[in-house]
């Protein structure tokens, strides 16, 4: 049986509730949840009256004075020693924990951001209940509420747990790491640091980091390009060829490729770089069979390495690229491409002008999505290059390598020596403005998004 639907009241004015409404819901403006509870709304009216409470009362003993300490980050900043006279010692006086205080201090300010949101919330479940008193009209209950949430609002219901994900695992990082790029946290500046505002954006650009960063970021954007279209051209000329109607054991075929996309990243890529190595198998046999005299540098060249990397990410990357574009040449139809042949179109022109326009009409979205994550692809490098080789002084100053991309130089930074935590979160940011500019100027100008 169907719960039958309230219709909605004429909308009512705050001005209205506040200037007709009764006591419960005056006082609603400063007290959430007070006209809930008195509509014996219970659930809701408790969960914002508890809200409110909860988050008041962690601002005024807490929240506050974290916020009122992000100012300076800590008075004391190095470990001083201090003589006391009165009890005639020495006593050492740690630095105040900057880390803590940015951290409660962004806290608290999501505190009062989540607070403004409920609010506000309130308000309009206040407005709507006041124009159903007004109207005599029925008034939800608890069950129904909740039966609501599982039928015409279970979207909310739905996307409570993925929005709650997003802002603890994507959105509180993503503002932490922005605030540490205007300090100075490195190492020697672990405990107690200070805001020292753009000047871990300006090391970026200059010094030992800029001559650095600029070499890495045309490198990235053409490793990004490179590793995008020799596996979608690979996958895609795969799964042609494999769906020819002269190959024979088509699901052998796809079985031996998925095995390569099945064992897992890096073992692939330690195994590669175990081949690639200048005392590795391949130059072993070549230099056995007397083809070469001495080992071809494929990991220690600074362009063999790089064309090395793009070639190791094809075996692991065209796999995936000819599962999907397979699919979508066995949904073709089949009656359009005999047409075209009845017309006198070749293989070829076939190709071109049917079978290719589809599939990129379908994987567009999903090329810029490897896109991006060629821009960012930690494994490939790091697991197979390590960065290296190391022959380029202006790199190597700033703890850089020939193969490093701005994602793995950003690692290096937070690892190594200097822990230059600052300058990394900067590098980071310029990542993320430069990706998710480019994903979204890309995807704006797709097929599929104009036609969706």
């Amino acid at each position: 049986m169907f719960r039958k639907k309230t219709s909605l009241p004429p909308e009512a004015t705050y001005k209205e509730v506040w200037s007709k409404g009764d006591i419960f819901a005056k006082l609603s403006f400063f007290v959430m949840g007070l006209f809930q509870l008195k509509n014996k709304q219970w659930l809701k009216g408790l969960l914002l009256l508890a809200s409110e409470v909860i988050i008041i009362w962690w601002l005024l003993f807490s929240g506050f004075k974290a916020i009122s300490m992000l100012g300076t980050l800590g008075t004391v900043k190095t470990k001083k020693v201090i003589w006391d006279a009165s009890e005639g010692v020495y006593n050492t006086l740690l630095p105040d924990n900057s880390m803590l205080y940015l951290l409660f201090g962004v806290f608290a300010i999501v505190a009062i951001g989540l607070l403004i949101f409920l609010y506000i919330v309130h308000l309009r479940s206040l407005r709507h209940l006041y124009a159903l008193n007004r109207d005599n009209k029925h008034i939800p209950t608890t069950l129904e509420d909740l039966s609501s949430l599982l039928d015409d609002k279970l979207y909310i219901t739905l996307m409570v747990l993925p929005l709650l994900g997003i802002l603890a695992f994507t959105v509180a990082p993503l503002i932490f790491m922005i605030t540490l790029a205007f300090t100075n946290y490195d190492t020697q500046h672990l405990i107690g640091f200070s805001w020292t505002g753009l000047s871990a954006f300006a090391q970026v650009f200059q010094g030992d980091y800029g001559k650095a960063f600029f070499p890495l970021l045309i490198w990235t954007i053409i490793w990004a390009v490179a590793a995008t279209l020799t596996t979608f051209l690979g996958g895609v000329l795969l799964a042609l060829l494999i769906e020819s109607n002269g190959v024979k054991f088509k699901g052998f075929w796809r079985t031996i490729f998925v095995v390569v996309f099945a064992v897992p990243q890096f073992v692939s890529l330690l195994l590669m770089g175990m081949f690639l190595d200048d005392h590795g198998p391949i130059n072993s046999v070549l230099q056995n069979a007397h083809w070469i005299k001495g080992p071809i540098q494929f990991l220690s060249d600074p362009i063999l390495a790089k064309i090395s990397v793009i070639g190791v990410n094809m075996w692991i990357g065209i796999p995936v690229t000819m599962l999907v574009s397979t699919a979508i040449i066995q949904n073709l139809s089949q009656d359009q491409i005999e047409a075209a042949k009845i017309d006198g179109a070749n293989t070829f022109q076939v190709f071109k002008s049917i079978t290719f326009p589809q599939i990129l009409f379908v994987l567009t979205p999903t090329l810029i999505q490897q896109f991006i994550g060629n821009f960012n692809n930690f494994n490939v490098i790091y697991l197979l290059t390590g960065g290296g080789p190391n022959t380029d002084n202006n790199l190597a100053n700033a703890q850089a390598g020939t193969t490093d991309l701005l994602i793995t130089w950003l690692y290096k930074l937070t690892t190594q020596s200097t822990r230059n935590y600052a300058l990394a979160s900067a590098i980071g940011i310029i990542i993320f403005v430069i990706t998710a500019t480019a994903s979204l100027a890309l995807y704006r100008r797709t097929n599929a998004f104009k036609e969706g």
